[in-house]
């Protein structure tokens, strides 16, 4: 196969080596969203390496180019959404200034990874112990450093609310937003879990 290669920035790329690992990227993406799908049906218990690569659209030994078994799966599963909630979180918070608007801004945030993860949600619900106990002590310590983004903004609007109180408003609003892998979606479901969440929140 004839190598080419092109000029980036001053340097030199080997597109096919380029290629290559974006097709790697993109068969792992496809692993974990196929990972997410079967463990939010069957249990992570009841899915086998072979139906992962399977339904990701390679062999299962493949699967191993890419994890060292489903337990990794599962970590990069939910270690990754995580690290997204909590990285995405802390953009939202760093782009506003005025705390209503960065409270409705996280809102709306969370609400778009609700509508488009219930799968992983309901692998986080059911899932969490089967993952190695390194990895669920990185999942619990990113979910409450995401949860103390939301109550720095919310003790911003209500100074004089203590933070426990201010602590159980946010796991509230993620128990109401994160219902909708079990309620299904509608029209207005965005609109809904919007108003509903900043009542909660601001009562």
């Amino acid at each position: 196969m004839a190598t080419h290669w092109i000029v980036y920035s001053g340097r030199m790329t080997d597109t096919t080596e380029t290629l290559r690992s974006r097709a790697k990227a993109d068969r792992r993406s496809a692993l974990l969203a196929a990972a997410a799908r079967l463990f939010s049906e069957r249990g992570f218990d009841r899915v086998s390496i072979e139906d992962l690569g399977t339904a990701a659209g390679v062999s299962g030994p493949a699967v191993y180019r890419h994890f060292s078994g489903k337990q990794a799966v599962l970590a990069a599963l939910l270690v990754g959404v995580s690290e997204g909630l909590h990285d995405g979180g802390l953009r939202v918070v760093d782009s506003q200034t005025d705390p209503a608007a960065t409270l409705k801004a996280l809102v709306a945030f969370h609400v778009d990874f609700a509508l488009a993860n219930p799968d992983v949600i309901r692998v986080q619900d059911r899932d969490l112990d089967s993952l190695a106990e390194s990895d669920r002590h990185t999942v619990r310590a990113l979910q409450r450093a995401y949860v103390e983004l939301w109550v720095e903004v919310l003790g911003r609007i209500h100074p004089d609310a203590p933070a426990p109180a201010l602590r159980t408003r946010a796991h509230a609003t993620f128990g109401l937003i994160n219902s909708t892998p079990h309620t299904g979606h509608s029209r207005d479901m965005r609109s809904v879990l919007e108003r509903m969440a900043l009542a909660a929140l601001n009562s």
